[in-house]
């Protein structure tokens, strides 16, 4: 913890059920300056998680009592706290792909532990709203407002109303991106630089972000804003609002 500053350094809460690597990533988030707690256990987790409110829960996939895509699931129905995944299989990022479960990242063991931390550091950052006079302006592009400043994007229906938009960190820093610049079309090694900044995403999890994204917008009675443009990369279209 920082003694210059009044405010507690971020908590994360470390799921792994394997002492070894725990301890390692425990130690090495301590020596970064972080506050970090342990469990072993999915379902000890989800109830440190909801006692704790932690900053940022770095998750294995494989754990007992109740498995990491599981909690993931219900970390996300109360809330967009960054999560990091962890796991020792290729077919479970291809699950994590495939379900769209809203994760904010991943790695792959074995790991290099301060790797680990500069991602966590990455995420974080990543969740921290942008403090310059720019930022404070609300993004607007058609019926979409963006306010970085509070962390929120709404969608406006047709007849006025606002709907808050679930978006995960990840999710809302590409809408924010794409919306700053509408119809512009952004190559996805620029989406990946500029929205999961020091993290190894390759271009499908782009594509994975994006298409959760654009399903919300849906949902959310926006049609579908996120064209791709084949070969290129993605733009915002918002069209005659």
């Amino acid at each position: 913890m920082n003694s210059s500053s009044s405010l507690p350094s971020p908590l994360v809460l470390v799921v792994e059920d394997e002492p070894g690597i725990s301890s390692i990533l425990m130690a090495y988030l301590e020596r970064d300056g972080l506050r970090a707690q342990h469990s072993g256990n999915g379902l000890e987790a989800l109830r440190m998680f909801r006692q704790l409110r932690p900053d940022m829960v770095l998750l294995d996939i494989h754990i007992p009592g109740m498995d990491g895509l599981d909690v993931l699931r219900a970390i996300r129905e109360e809330g967009q706290t960054p999560v990091i995944m962890v796991t020792a299989l290729a077919d479970d990022i291809d699950k994590l792909l495939g379900l769209r479960l809203g994760a904010d990242d991943y790695v792959v063991k074995p790991f290099s532990p301060p790797e680990v931390v500069a991602r966590v550091r990455a995420v974080l950052r990543r969740a921290q709203p942008p403090s310059d006079a720019k930022a404070a302006q609300p993004i607007r592009a058609g019926r979409i407002e963006i306010n970085q400043e509070a962390h929120e994007a709404l969608a406006y229906t047709e007849d006025g109303r606002a709907v808050p938009l679930p978006l995960t960190l990840t999710e809302f820093r590409l809408l924010a991106c794409l919306a700053a610049q509408p119809r512009r079309c952004f190559s996805r090694s620029h989406l990946i630089e500029n929205c999961l900044p020091e993290s190894d995403a390759l271009d499908r999890v782009i594509d994975s972000h994006l298409s959760k994204l654009r399903r919300k917008l849906q949902q959310a009675g926006q049609g579908d804003l996120i064209e791709t443009v084949r070969g290129v990369g993605y733009r915002l279209w918002p069209g005659e609002h």
